[in-house]
């Protein structure tokens, strides 16, 4: 049965695979940051500045999502119209995803300078994990705006099939953003020790960079000629404007709920103690690793629906869509069964304190369990973002994570007296509910189309 299946979709392995690959490696590079910021706090300083980490990601990467999201909504409309060989429509549309990714990372900037001074104080932490949050999540705040720069340019090249570059551009910027981060945290070469700052420094420094080269490549490679011919940095118009929102804001909303959920559930850690979020925060950045990576093929999945869509080949569209399915299914159950055997030791790969790594311990065995839910639903939100289907997997991933997710997680956690296991096995029912109920949307999307 197996090796029929396989016969079937092989075709689409390999395309979807060799397209999904370079956007996985682009990808993780965003996870890699923090995750690297984690690993260099960790080692280098004390538990308190780890859970300051702990703080900062969760709140930071509830604003970022917003502006990854509306950055998403390039991407699909670049597949659909380069498949409709409508190749001056796509500079066009570079031209207005810009203006809007930069409006939007200024928005997003005052909206989180808004919350260091406004709401960071008032949600219940530690007061000397709060004191290292604050200049981390500043300079973190600054790098949104050359980062969604680098997004519009990343979005567009991968929308025409380009997936290469941006990992390159991302794997050059990681090994920088690292060298920096140990540089600035530990005080080296005769700069001051900035602690926890020192990272959020290097960050900043990254993101400039990599916006700049990627910039670069877009406009300058020969690759590009054709669809540049509409592209001047200055055009907006609010036809293509509206279109690139409809898709973009949407997307950033899916993300925001799970990611605020996520976020929400650290929150909720963080009135327990700081051990407890030192522990939620090793974990969920090596959940996070697999999220991403199994992100990278929903991006695959994206741009290959998109472009079949645009041609109005249907079947090829769903049997790509099932072959992005089964990939993830085979990754994520691997990565599974690593998170359950070398669950108490790989939070050594953070820290070394004896008090935080059996909790991570234990909760590693718990995201082993979700792996599968986690990488589904994100695919499955990819193949119907291809076909221009946003509102209702919107409305899908509210439920899952606010009604589902968060409140059961609150329940066992604080009711039931699980503490911050309880609290992951809401975030497991919510990744379970979104999985199965945009797989039946999947289903029900393709056999219309028939």
């Amino acid at each position: 049965m197996f090796s029929k299946i396989y016969n079937r979709y092989k075709p689409y392995y390999k395309e979807n695979l060799h397209l999904a690959l370079p956007i996985v490696g682009s990808q993780v590079g965003h996870t890699l940051v923090h995750m690297a910021d984690s690993i260099i706090v960790g080692h280098f300083t004390d538990t308190i500045q780890l859970a300051a980490v702990s703080l900062v990601n969760s709140i930071f990467m509830l604003i970022l999502v917003i502006g990854l999201g509306i950055s998403y909504g390039l991407t699909p409309l670049i597949a659909q119209e380069n498949g409709r060989q409508h190749y001056d429509e796509c500079g066009k549309l570079l031209s207005n995803s810009l203006i809007i990714n930069i409006c939007v990372g200024v928005l997003l900037y005052v909206l989180v300078q808004v919350g260091i001074f406004f709401v960071i104080d008032r949600l219940d932490q530690t007061p000397e994990v709060v004191r290292y949050a604050k200049p981390y999540l500043n300079l973190l705040s600054v790098s949104i705006i050359p980062l969604l720069i680098f997004q519009t340019f990343k979005q567009f090249a991968e929308g025409l099939g380009f997936t290469k570059q941006a990992m390159f551009v991302s794997i050059w910027g990681n090994a920088i953003n690292i060298i920096l981060g140990i540089i600035f945290v530990k005080g080296m070469f005769g700069i001051q020790s900035m602690g926890v700052s020192g990272v959020g420094l290097s960050t900043l420094i990254d993101r400039i960079l990599m916006a700049a080269v990627m910039c670069f490549y877009v406009l300058r490679s020969k690759h590009f000629k054709k669809y540049l011919t509409g592209f001047k940095a200055t055009f907006f118009d609010k036809i293509r404007a509206v279109k690139i929102a409809k898709i973009g804001m949407p997307v950033a909303m899916q993300y925001s709920f799970e990611i605020s959920a996520f976020s929400g559930a650290a929150l909720l850690i963080g009135t327990i103690g700081a051990i407890e979020q030192a522990a939620h925060q090793i974990a969920i950045s090596l959940a996070a690793m697999t999220y991403m990576i199994a992100s990278g093929v929903a991006s695959a999945a994206t741009i290959k629906t998109g472009n079949n869509f645009g041609k109005n080949n249907f079947d090829d569209l769903r049997k790509s869509a099932i072959a992005s399915y089964h990939v993830i299914l085979l990754f994520m159950s691997c990565t599974a069964v690593i998170f359950v055997i070398a669950n108490d030791l790989m939070p050594f790969i953070y820290t070394e304190d004896a008090t935080v790594i059996p909790i991570a311990a234990q909760l590693l065995i718990i995201a082993g369990f979700f792996q599968l839910f986690d990488g589904t639903q994100v695919v499955g939100l990819g193949v119907l973002r291809g076909m221009g289907d946003v509102n209702m997997p919107t409305l899908i991933t509210f439920l899952a994570y606010w009604v589902v997710g968060i409140p059961i997680g609150y329940v066992l956690g604080f009711h039931f007296n699980l503490g911050v296991n309880g609290i992951w096995y809401g975030l497991t029912l919510g990744l379970l509910t979104a999985s199965m109920l945009l797989f039946l949307r999947f289903q029900n999307k393709t056999r219309s189309l028939n």
